[in-house]
């Protein structure tokens, strides 16, 4: 069983100034968690500091698993960024782990190439980077945070630069290949949110906190069509233009 995620007044702050302080949350273990709002008010900060990736800033606060057990080396990350290595093939950019662990065997490649071969990349994986289109190098990106295999996914708006019609079906291939994984998403797509999510966050200011707007129960990928997601894409549209009125504080 994946783990949930506990935050338990957590304070972020850099170069003196404070993102947020008392931030409380639980993210549901083996859940998919969307978490939407303003630009700048700390999104991709939170999923940083959960990672334990950011530096030079100030953290206050617990951020732990709920099962008891230390978060470290059970978490993976994929970003905006699809961050290959040109200099390394497709294959080599999704066993960059295991190279850098030096932990490379016959049975990684295999596993590999297998992941590839479901994502629509079997004939590419000799490739170099390059030769790619940008969502082929996501799906590569997908690919090496999959074969990580941690219990915990997060990933900050690693569908925003593509195309409509790729960003849709890398969101049904992550949705299908992350099931049972605890993911946080971070996302400024409303519709992206409902169609993945179990649970849809909305980071508010004035003060920043985290606020649940929607738990659902049916299983994702979830249809555009489905007439009760675009009613609450309606909903949290509006929530996000009410609460984004007025300066950042």
């Amino acid at each position: 069983m994946s783990p949930g995620i506990s935050l338990q007044n957590i304070g972020l702050g850099y170069a003196g100034q404070p993102l947020f302080s008392r931030l409380d949350g639980h993210f549901k273990g083996g859940c998919w968690h969307s978490i939407l709002g303003r630009s700048g008010v700390g999104k991709s900060s939170l999923l940083q500091s959960i990672a334990g990736l950011l530096s030079g800033t100030a953290l206050t606060g617990h951020i732990e698993a709920d099962d008891g057990l230390p978060l470290h080396d059970r978490i993976a990350w994929m970003g905006q960024r699809d961050a290959l290595l040109p200099w390394l093939t497709v294959e080599q950019n999704v066993l960059l782990g295991a190279r850098l662990r030096k932990q490379v065997s016959a049975q990684h490649q295999e596993r590999a190439n297998a992941m590839l071969g479901q994502l629509g990349l079997g004939g590419l994986a000799q490739s170099r980077p390059e030769h790619l289109s940008g969502g082929q190098r996501q799906r590569v990106a997908l690919a090496r945070t999959l074969m990580e295999d941690k219990p915990v996914v997060l990933m900050d708006e690693p569908f925003s630069a593509l195309d409509a019609i790729t960003k849709l079906q890398l969101q049904d291939l992550a949705a299908t290949l992350l099931h049972g994984k605890t993911v946080l998403l971070i996302t400024h797509d409303p519709l992206e949110a409902l169609r993945l999510s179990d649970h849809v966050w909305v980071m508010t200011e004035r003060p920043v906190v985290l606020k649940m707007m929607f738990a659902i129960d049916t299983p994702a990928p979830r249809a555009l069509e489905d007439t009760q997601i675009l009613s609450w894409q309606g909903q949290l549209l509006a929530y996000l233009q009410k609460d984004q009125e007025g300066p950042v504080l």
